[in-house]
């Protein structure tokens, strides 16, 4: 089952239409979907798909090679003599005839370029002399590290660079997206499934849409043997070194740690030394970096970091810590005892990230035409959820609940408190937000200027 990507699928197209050759790099974090986007877009179409992995230039080259000759369907390029990147290349597109264009894929580009470093300024040559003026080749190169295809793709000093026909950044699924692996569930189940899943395709196809989502957590999560019980451990281990330090601090960063002095008490790391762990999780699109969002300068001693990516953050919350317990007791009871007395607050952080992943629709939906800037407050008296900053001078000020309403009104005081609380040093005007779970079986207060928004309402 293919979802989404509408977007993509369209630049792709294009790129592979238009009249001259196309070079598109492809890039985003290890399971977003690369690689099934690739093949989708093949489909129909005749295209050299190659997988780079960690193995000796010779071999790979070899094995590229071997493919080529069945596509291109010249047996005797798969003799050709190894050891030359650019003769393999040139000879595997000068051997093409077909009517349209030959679709060259290199994927996890960063393991070819690994094993043979040269490759980025071979493509270059092959690029510049003798494909970019014709119209019989589409260059797809797609890599999982995006700290590396952003240097060594798209950099300045990277021999490809200004070279790109178009590029594509893929970005995990929105939540409105994710939900549509599990159709048949209610908005509350789409989105516990989306703060565990993420907006990650291959996460949610793990999710048995008969069942429950906590039974779905037994199953895919907490059994030794459940799809996603190790995966993690796996990222980590194929992308980083020093893996036991990453897994402190990523730790650290799901227990609430969100300074770095925060994360070097919670692990026993040197403050000093953080810097270069945190930057490499950053690279790889684990960890973001927040600030309290006002429109004013930024006080980096107020920047927090926090862990973004949605099934380390669970993993790393509930199962990391309980590896022992579950191999003893078994998943029910790790569901039952180390899990749900903690589910609740857990999911209500998670809701707040859905809140502000929302809110660009809602102002899509009310008609606002100026650019915004998405985000959240926070000092040593208030924490604000959400903060809509419009070039306008409009800020939206809101506030997110998980749990049941049990007085709409108290709910608007709250707000208002915030409201006065909030540095509007730009004197922009204010607006009100409750992001809830369910509406109140009363209604919002009448007459009170909060706008309110319920899981259906996001979920529109």
């Amino acid at each position: 089952m293919f979802i989404g990507r509408e977007d993509e699928l369209d630049v792709l197209r294009r790129e592979y239409d238009r009249t001259a050759s196309a070079l598109v790099p492809i890039y985003g974090r290890r399971r977003v979907g690369k690689s099934e986007l690739i093949l989708r877009f093949l489909e129909g179409r005749r295209g050299i798909y190659f997988l780079g992995k960690v193995a000796a230039g010779d071999l790979q080259m070899r094995e590229f090679l071997g493919e080529a000759a069945r596509v291109v369907g010249e047996p005797l390029l798969a003799e050709l003599p190894t050891g030359d990147w650019k003769k393999a290349l040139l000879a595997v597109t000068q051997r093409w005839t077909g009517p349209k264009k030959l679709v060259l894929v290199l994927d996890e580009f960063q393991w070819m370029a690994e094993a043979s470093p040269e490759l980025p300024s071979v493509l270059q040559e092959c690029w510049d002399r003798h494909w970019r003026n014709s119209d019989r080749i589409m260059v797809i190169l797609c890599g999982s590290f995006i700290g590396f295809m952003e240097r060594e793709v798209l950099g300045e000093k990277s021999p490809l660079f200004g070279r790109r026909t178009a590029q594509i950044l893929l970005r995990p699924f929105g939540h409105r997206d994710a939900a549509r692996f599990h159709p048949a569930w209610s908005e509350i189940d789409q989105a516990c499934a989306y703060f565990v899943c993420g907006g990650m395709p291959l996460y949610h196809r793990c999710f048995d849409p008969r069942m429950s989502f906590e039974r779905n957590l037994e199953t895919a999560l907490l059994d030794e043997y459940a799809p996603l019980f190790r995966e993690p451990e796996f990222l980590l281990r194929e992308e980083l070194r020093e893996v036991p330090r990453y897994n402190a601090v990523l730790q650290a960063l799901s227990g609430g740690s969100r300074t770095y002095r925060d994360i070097a008490k919670a692990t026993g790391l040197e403050e000093r030394g953080l810097d270069y762990y945190v930057r490499q999780l950053m690279s790889l699109g684990y960890v973001g970096r927040r600030h309290p969002l006002t429109g004013e300068k930024t006080n980096r001693r107020a920047v927090r970091f926090v862990l973004e990516e949605s099934l380390l953050r669970f993993w790393f919350r509930f199962v990391f810590p309980n590896l022992s317990f579950i191999r003893q007791m078994g998943p029910r009871r790790a569901l039952q005892d180390r899990v749900k007395p903690f589910l609740p607050a857990y999911l209500g952080a998670c809701f707040e990230r859905l809140c502000r992943d929302a809110l660009p629709r809602i102002y899509e939906r009310e008609g606002v035409s100026a650019a915004f800037t998405i985000g959240e407050y926070w000092d040593k008296n208030v924490q604000i959820d959400v903060v809509g900053l419009r070039d306008d001078r409009w800020t939206d000020l809101g506030e997110c609940k998980w749990g049941a309403i049990r007085s709409p009104a108290a709910l608007a005081r709250e707000i208002e408190d915030k409201v006065r609380a909030y540095p509007n040093q730009r004197g922009a005007t204010i607006g009100r937000r409750a992001f809830v779970r369910r509406m109140p079986k009363s209604g919002p207060p009448k007459g009170s200027p909060v706008v309110w928004h319920d899981l259906e309402d996001l979920y529109r």
